[in-house]
């Protein structure tokens, strides 16, 4: 290739900027630099990377998306080059974006980058939440290299490696009848309104989890937000399902939440690193995966009797 890493570099600013003004502006470059880069790229490829539109910036072709999704890569590999010749002899060091589903980075990340703070303190780690589709959308266009989500919805690029299970459980509110009960039946539930998480392909598998039951559910609330979700379970509101239950059943308002296993033998959700199967892991991404396997295998933290809610035999 005859093209610098700053051509790719104006490249990528290019198309997160939408246009060659504003990714002049931000690199502090003159516009005819980017220009000429993009050109020489796209002479160099044989390929449209940009579809210019006439005062309105530009847009990605679908060739320039998967250039622009492998060039992120390559960057920040370059970028782990030149501070490994910096400091040769020394730790891993660098900067990696890890992406997390919502609820998991709630449950699991504050432990995760505090202990591998302390294990590779020279490596920083940028977190980005998402639901499902975000976090596959931004695993795909290169901007998070490796999340930790769940193993539905995967596209074929997509590969990982299952971390545990985490069972449904019921959540309702602790003066609920049903309350102290040591397992519920979803059908004790059918007329009682249900309150759902919703979020893209979470709301399939929670809906998939009632049609495995043969019950309809009584849908009274929708958020995208679990902590409301529990206060209003809180406040008596209705029930919900979740499987990444907090080691808490007291809502940020003090409400009481009661979490109770369920009778009906229904599947659990794999929590799982995601990466991109095409791409070797960087030295600091893999650092961070590997740590992450190793804290939820070893237990403490991560193992299955801290999974568990209060109360609740995680065997």
């Amino acid at each position: 290739m005859r093209f610098s890493l700053r051509a790719l570099r104006y490249m990528v600013e290019t198309a997160d900027a939408g246009s060659v003004t504003e990714a002049a502006k931000r690199l502090n470059v003159s516009q005819p630099s980017i220009s000429a880069a993009l050109g020489q790229i796209e002479a160099e490829l044989g390929i449209q990377v940009f579809v210019r539109h006439l005062a309105k910036g530009v847009t990605l072709s679908p060739a320039g998306q998967r250039l622009v999704n492998d060039a992120r890569l390559l960057l920040n590999h370059a970028r782990d080059f030149a501070q490994s010749a910096q400091s040769l002899g020394n730790t891993l060091h660098g900067e990696i974006v890890v992406g997390s589903f919502l609820t998991l980075a709630t449950r699991f990340m504050p432990g995760l980058l505090s202990g591998f703070r302390q294990r590779q303190p020279g490596i920083s780690v940028k977190l980005e939440e998402g639901n499902q589709q975000e976090i596959i959308d931004a695993l795909m266009s290169g901007r998070t290299e490796l999340a930790l989500s769940y193993s539905f919805a995967m596209p074929d690029d997509i590969t990982g490696d299952k971390l545990c299970e985490l069972p449904p459980y019921i959540l309702l509110s602790a003066d609920h009848p049903l309350a102290r009960s040591p397992a519920i039946s979803l059908g004790e539930l059918r007329d009682e309104p249900f309150i759902l998480l919703d979020l893209p392909h979470s709301r399939d598998y929670f809906f998939g989890l009632f049609a495995a039951a043969g019950i309809e559910p009584r849908v009274a609330f929708r958020s995208r937000s679990f902590e409301m979700i529990r206060g209003l379970i809180g406040h008596g509101q209705g029930y919900s399902i979740h499987n990444a239950v907090p080691r808490t059943t007291i809502g940020y308002d003090g409400s009481r939440i009661a979490v109770v296993p369920i009778v009906e033998p229904l599947p659990p959700t794999h929590v799982t690193v995601l990466r991109l199967k095409r791409h070797t892991p960087r030295p600091a991404v893999q650092s961070f995966a590997d740590y992450t396997r190793d804290a939820f295998a070893i237990g403490g933290l991560f193992g299955p009797g801290s999974i568990a809610p209060p109360g609740v035999d995680a065997t």
